[in-house]
């Protein structure tokens, strides 16, 4: 590449020109003509601008297709690291499900059994029927209980996220993106970028910081790393600690989106296995569920097993019981 030196002062003058490039450009080679003999040569004036304007073309595509290339590593071990992060938490999930227990009756209890049933049952003196209508519902989280407020909030753009103050965000389940336009071309060295696990501040050197606060939740500082897009944008990569939990907003008392609208990716989902892609689906609408207030796959199936039982025994009173 080229010696920098001179970057700072030609920022200033390019910065003064409001006509953009062209305006930089004629300013340029009227000063060459005045102050210099570069137009006198026979030809070798154009010459000498083909050339430096066929080196720095060459350069500059070289650099966008580089920028490129990394743009698509980074882009692959996101998608690498996102779907690892899943399947773990899928397996884990897993793991931390109850075994159900079968325990072996003794004699003398399969003796009482035998027993019981051989006797003649009484009639009851009062049978009540339970009908579909007063079957007691399974306990569940009312909506209007739900102090989180899952439910208000902005709807999150395509990437599931949404706008702070001076920049953008996205997010899947495991990770969050943050865009941060600098409105201006800069350089890596003279940024200010400090991220932490609970923290994030993003700006240029001697300026006001354009982000300066709290995450919405803990990240893996390890496993975060920024890039500087086009010499004008800022886009930091981090992994949620919990990779199972949709964000509300990237920097705490920003504007906050509504969770019960984000659209999961398909195609990451696609990438898993089927038993696998089964208990995240799984976990996906159990939160959903839950943000609404409305019962879990567990509970409904909790309920489905209750109705079943109450109809093969309309003889039994289950007008006084209480379900946990």
């Amino acid at each position: 590449m080229g010696d920098d030196r001179y970057d700072g002062v030609l920022l200033g003058i390019a910065q003064s020109h409001t006509g953009g490039v062209d305006s930089l450009l004629d300013t340029f080679f009227g000063f060459l003509s005045r102050k210099t003999d570069f137009f006198t040569g026979s030809g070798e004036a154009e010459k000498a601008v083909l050339k430096a304007y066929g080196k720095w073309s060459d350069i500059s595509k070289e650099a966008v297709e580089k920028r490129k290339i990394e743009q698509e590593k980074a882009k692959k071990v996101r998608e690498a690291r996102e779907a690892a992060a899943v399947a773990k938490r899928a397996e884990e999930a897993k793991a931390a499900a109850p075994e159900p227990k079968i325990r072996e009756i003794t004699d003398e209890e399969e003796e009482q059994m035998a027993a019981a049933a051989a006797s003649p049952t009484p009639p009851p003196a009062e049978v009540k029927t339970v009908k579909d209508g007063d079957i007691p519902e399974v306990p569940t989280k009312d909506a209007d209980d739900d102090d989180d407020g899952e439910g208000k909030g902005e709807k999150p753009n395509v990437g599931n996220g949404g706008n702070g103050p001076g920049y953008t965000w996205t997010q899947t389940l495991a990770e969050v993106e943050v865009r941060v336009p600098l409105g201006r071309q800069m350089k890596s060295r003279d940024l200010d970028i400090v991220t932490a696990a609970t923290r994030l501040k993003v700006g240029v050197k001697r300026e006001a910081p354009i982000i300066d606060g709290e995450l919405f939740a803990k990240v893996k500082v390890e496993d975060g790393f920024w890039t500087l897009e086009e010499g004008n944008t800022v886009v930091l990569h981090m992994s949620k600690f919990n990779g199972m939990e949709w964000w509300k907003s990237a920097i705490k008392g920003h504007t906050e989106i509504n969770v019960q609208k984000v659209q999961p990716e398909n195609s990451k989902l696609d990438d898993l296995d089927g038993e696998t892609r089964q208990t995240v689906e799984k976990m996906m609408y159990d939160q959903r569920q839950k943000a609404a207030g409305l019962p879990t796959s567990d509970e409904q199936q909790k309920q489905e097993m209750l109705k079943k039982f109450m109809a093969q025994h309309p003889e039994m009173d289950f007008s006084n019981a209480k379900f946990s």
